[in-house]
Formats: structure tokens, C-alpha cells, sequence
């Protein structure tokens, strides 16, 4: 399983990436999961709604099935948070998944700019950063390629070249 990270500080343009990029690798023919870590607590479902009323009375997971899409949520109900491995176990066969935070965890990943200068650049003391997005290019050199954060095609090349080079001899 190829997983890339998409990082970079709050409201750096992550999400709108990842989606993006999305919709350029299925454009492509690949099959693509993602995954979305947040650091506060997340609502799926909404109140009054069955899945819901299962959770509040303690169900441990609750799957929602229907003939468009199905899900099953967890609670953790003060376990500790899974990690990112167990939640890629979880994934079905992916041809890539990205991953939406995880900001410090070693694994490759881009680097996904606001173009202002009040965060430090993630790229200078972090060795899993492949390349950057930004709007604007840097200043200075970062020490790994920069693409605009609009140059899906570029940017989906270049996943597409390092993904091929993680495929096992």
C-alpha cells in the first residue's frame, strides 16, 4: 500500500488538495482511500438519525449500510485513538492513500503552503517531505521541488514517478 501525507498548517489549502488530487488519480484509473486525522472530535452522523441513537446507547461500532455507500463508525469510548497503521489495515485495496494529517509521523509526504510566511517550512527540518505546494514559489530554496497548488496534473505526475519507485522489485 502506497501512502503519502498531505501536511501543512491550518487552513493551508490541504483539504482542497486532496481533493484535487482525488479526482485526478480516479480521473486516472487509480483507485484512491483517504484518510482525514483531526484533533478534535468529529460528528459522522447526525442526531435523531438510527446510526446515531445506536452510538448514544453504546453501541461499540455502528455500520450504516445502503446500495449507494456503507461506513462503520467506531467509539472509542476512552480507548486510545488507532493508530495510523491500524487505520490502514481497515482500508480496502487502494492503488493509493492519502493522508490528510499526521503532520509529524514519518511518512512521505507534500507539503501543502498558504504562500504567507508565518509558519516554518515543514520541508527544512523534516526528511519525509518529497515536495512542496504552495501559490506562490519560494523565495528560497526549500531543498525539494515546488509545484503550484493549482498544478494538479504536475503535482499527480510526480506522486504517479514516486509511486512507481515504491513498487517492490
Amino acid at each position: 500500500m502506497r501512502v503519502l501525507g498531505i501536511v501543512g498548517f491550518k487552513n493551508s489549502g490541504k483539504t482542497t488538495l486532496v481533493e484535487g488530487l482525488v479526482a485526478e488519480f480516479v480521473r486516472r484509473g487509480w483507485r484512491v482511500c483517504t484518510v482525514k486525522h483531526a484533533h478534535h472530535d468529529i460528528e459522522v452522523d447526525r442526531p435523531g438519525k438510527d446510526s446515531h441513537r445506536h452510538r448514544m446507547a453504546g453501541a461499540t461500532a455502528v455500520a450504516v449500510v445502503s446500495p449507494g455507500r456503507w461506513a462503520v463508525m467506531h467509539e472509542l469510548r476512552g480507548a486510545a485513538e488507532p493508530t495510523l497503521g491500524e487505520v490502514l489495515q481497515a482500508l480496502p485495496p487502494c492503488d493509493l492513500v492519502l493522508v490528510e494529517g499526521y503532520r509529524t509521523m514519518p511518512l512521505p509526504k507534500l507539503e501543502v503552503r498558504d504562500g504567507s510566511a508565518v509558519h516554518p517550512w515543514l520541508s527544512e527540518t523534516d526528511p519525509h517531505v518529497l515536495a512542496v505546494a504552495s501559490p506562490a514559489e519560494p523565495v528560497s530554496g526549500v531543498g525539494v521541488p515546488w509545484f503550484s497548488r493549482d498544478d494538479l496534473g504536475g503535482l499527480a505526475d510526480f506522486v504517479e514517478r514516486w509511486a512507481r519507485a515504491q513498487r517492490p522489485s
